[in-house]
């Protein structure tokens, strides 16, 4: 276990987070997940029953003393880090022409600003792993929507995936973005109800993640879109 591969993923105590780490866990690796409630934190390790592998640590994915706190929590307990995982994100589930700016600015720092911090606490330790980093993206971030400023931040991220690539390739770095579709979690309380139709689950999101993580060296895979059937745009 103590040479074993090392992941940090951001909101990782509820939804495609939560599935990712636990796909890693039961893959032998250790992992360790931050969010911003501790007590949602708590609760996922009580529910998996507190394997030793798995280290919680709270924090805002948007503020760079944090992740730098917890990028070097992950070196100290576990001296080595392998994959980072920027999936904390949320939607205020409303538009540029009639929402409520008061949200705006919390949701474009979490979405965009927060894997880029993530990128730039973790990229020396990843140089010496020649490790990989995966940002959470969305089929928002490529298919517009009228007055979505959350699809935006999102097309952002999309951007971020590649530019990030093409710098961090030449040490040995992957990047992977995966972007799903309509996917049944707790991002759409925002909306007030799921979307009609199909969706996928976090755990099929995870098993996307776990397929590209799991590549033979050398291979880098970049872009990774994952739809339900059904979902047209």
């Amino acid at each position: 276990m103590t040479d074993s591969p090392v992941a940090l993923v951001t909101g990782g105590g509820s939804g495609i987070g939560a599935a990712v780490a636990r796909r890693l866990l039961d893959a032998g690796q250790r992992v360790a997940v931050t969010g911003r409630s501790e007590q949602r934190l708590r609760g996922f390790a009580k529910e998996l029953e507190e394997p030793e592998g798995l280290l919680t640590i709270p924090g805002n994915a948007a503020e760079y003393d944090d992740v730098r706190a917890a990028v070097g929590t992950v070196l100290t307990e576990f001296g080595r880090l392998d994959t980072v995982v920027a999936n904390a994100g949320f939607a205020t589930g409303d538009s540029v022409a009639d929402g409520d700016p008061a949200g705006w600015t919390d949701m474009v720092l979490t979405n965009v600003l927060g894997p880029a911090l993530l990128i730039r606490a973790s990229i020396d330790a990843l140089k010496e792993t020649r490790g990989r980093i995966v940002l959470v993206g969305s089929v928002a971030g490529f298919v517009p929507t009228p007055g979505n400023l959350y699809g935006a931040t999102k097309w952002a991220v999309t951007g971020l995936a590649e530019n990030t690539r093409r710098q961090v390739t030449e040490w040995g770095v992957g990047v992977t973005l995966i972007a799903p579709g309509r996917v049944e979690t707790p991002f759409w309380d925002a909306h007030g109800s799921l979307p009609p139709g199909h969706l996928l689950t976090a755990g099929q999101i995870a098993d996307s993640v776990v397929w590209a993580l799991g590549q033979p060296a050398g291979v880098d895979v970049n872009t990774v879109v994952v739809r339900p059937v059904g979902q047209p745009n």
